[in-house]
């Protein structure tokens, strides 16, 4: 089955369950969400679930169309073009022995990262960029090694421009 990947982001009352039927549809498609985010917008109200998936672009209409009949969803956008910003954090936990530790400091530098604690066999940082430039990130950083990871999920909102 040809699937492509795709960011979906709605606009949802800030009520219990709405996110459990969300998900729901996907499992019950077979979809398996690759990431979700979800919080309070400047509506305390409203929130804003952005999900991730691979899928058949025709089950994924359809999918898309059982969303839109929720009760509880207000707007629902697939993001996955151009016209959107996408963002994801990152937490990284990277292994840095005393002769490795300069070159992965250039490496977090290059890619605007904020050290978080900084020991004396490991560093832990942040870095935002969107998912391709985190998943270079973490190339570079494997040689080293990678303790532990921490990934928000994409997040991403439409350009008016």
């Amino acid at each position: 089955m040809n699937t492509t990947k795709y960011t979906l982001t709605m606009l949802v009352e800030n009520e219990p369950g709405v996110t459990a039927r969300i998900t729901g549809l996907f499992a019950g498609r077979g979809y398996n969400i690759e990431t979700i985010c979800g919080a309070p917008t400047a509506n305390p109200k409203m929130s804003r679930i952005t999900i991730t998936t691979h899928a058949n672009p025709l089950l994924l209409e359809q999918c898309m169309k059982q969303i839109k009949r929720l009760v509880n969803v207000i707007k629902l956008r697939d993001m996955t073009g151009e016209k959107a910003i996408k963002r994801e954090m990152a937490l990284i936990c990277v292994k840095a022995k005393p002769e490795n530790q300069s070159t992965i400091k250039e490496i977090i530098a290059d890619f605007n990262g904020t050290m978080m604690d900084e020991g004396t066999q490991q560093y832990m940082f942040e870095v935002t960029g969107d998912e391709d430039t985190i998943d270079i990130l973490l190339e570079k950083l494997e040689p080293f090694g990678i303790k532990r990871l921490a990934r928000s999920g994409v997040l991403a909102l439409y350009k008016e421009s």
